[in-house]
């Protein structure tokens, strides 16, 4: 069995690669705990994840089933990626800048686009965009991982947000936020006739049978106030309504709206089934409706006190141009 590190052969920055050859003794043995106990530094779990995530060949074929039963002879290559980096790296990615000073920026983010680094989005994300054009005073605003950030948007909802660039702005617009201070509306398409107006109030958790979604739950969630208006409806099948939120829990209006029977157009989380309401509207933008790629949400306006100035500030950002074609489309329909 050759049980070498490969590495002084590879340039600096390059993942390292274990190479073994199985031998008879070897042989039965699942593929990730032979390979954690010849390595020795690696735990049986991370060589799991690894293997899940393409990161060996037998053979010189990538191989994906860390069970996999080793036989006398197999030619097994471990790649280890390189260290994730420890700050988000800075970017050159274009801003839609609608505001900016010495103490902060707002902006329309567009759909798509995340706004911290997280697993599986570590680059390409706003953070990155922010450091890219503030330089490196900005770094450590709030933090290292999420500087500046003092509210986000989903990646699929557009719309106006506030990034902080002093100490100073960081700390009253978290505290705008947390005592309910800002004005926010957002536009959203859900389905189905909604009230003149009204409001939905329900605490809000984790589903218990998912927890990658949020429910209305009856205990341990936190209380969370939606108000709307419905601005316009189309064929009686779908609503264009304005919400303004009491409060700021995570996907707080497609939880409330959903769990009242009207889940937003295009939401892959919260829309689990063709609504009823999508029979009422013509064919030719039936099908353009159900198939809208994201959720119809889009952060309208934000108002609040300059941390510095003290001056009254409100921001809206229009509709992108996916949702307005979508609302031409249902309206001449």
């Amino acid at each position: 069995m050759s049980d070498s590190l490969i590495s002084d052969s590879l340039p600096a920055d390059a993942p390292a690669l274990f190479s073994f050859t199985i031998t008879p003794e070897q042989t039965g043995q699942r593929a990730d705990r032979m390979l954690a106990d010849a390595i020795g530094t690696l735990s049986r779990s991370r060589v799991k994840a690894l293997i899940e995530t393409g990161h060996l060949t037998c053979n010189g074929t990538p191989r994906r089933d860390p069970a996999f039963a080793l036989r006398e002879g197999m030619t097994l290559e471990l790649r280890l990626p390189p260290p994730e980096p420890a700050r988000p790296q800075a970017e050159s990615i274009p801003l839609d800048i609608l505001f900016e000073d010495r103490d902060l920026i707002v902006l329309d983010k567009p759909a798509g686009l995340v706004v911290h680094p997280a697993p599986g989005n570590e680059t390409g994300t706003l953070v990155n965009a922010l450091l890219g054009h503030c330089g490196p005073d900005f770094e450590g605003i709030g933090g290292e991982k999420r500087p500046g950030i003092v509210h986000r948007l989903d990646k699929d909802t557009s719309g106006v947000m506030v990034v902080a660039k002093t100490p100073l702005a960081h700390e009253a617009l978290s505290e705008a936020f947390a005592t309910r201070t800002m004005e926010r509306a957002y536009l959203a398409l859900a389905w189905g006739l909604l009230p003149p107006s009204g409001e939905f109030e329900g605490a809000i958790g984790r589903d218990k049978r998912d927890r990658k979604r949020m429910a209305v739950v009856p205990n341990g969630g936190k209380h969370a106030l939606t108000r709307f208006t419905t601005k316009e409806t189309f064929h009686a099948g779908v609503s264009l309504v304005e919400c303004r939120l009491a409060t700021g829990r995570t996907h707080q209006i497609r939880v409330h709206l959903s769990h009242n029977g009207h889940p937003l157009l295009g939401d892959p989380v919260y829309l689990r089934r063709v609504p009823a309401a999508a029979r009422k509207l013509p064919v030719n933008v039936r099908h353009q409706a159900l198939d809208f790629p994201r959720q119809a949400l889009h952060a309208a306006t934000l108002g609040f006190t300059h941390p510095r100035t003290k001056e009254e500030l409100l921001f809206s950002a229009p509709l992108p141009d996916d949702l307005q074609t979508l609302i031409e489309a249902l309206s001449e329909g």
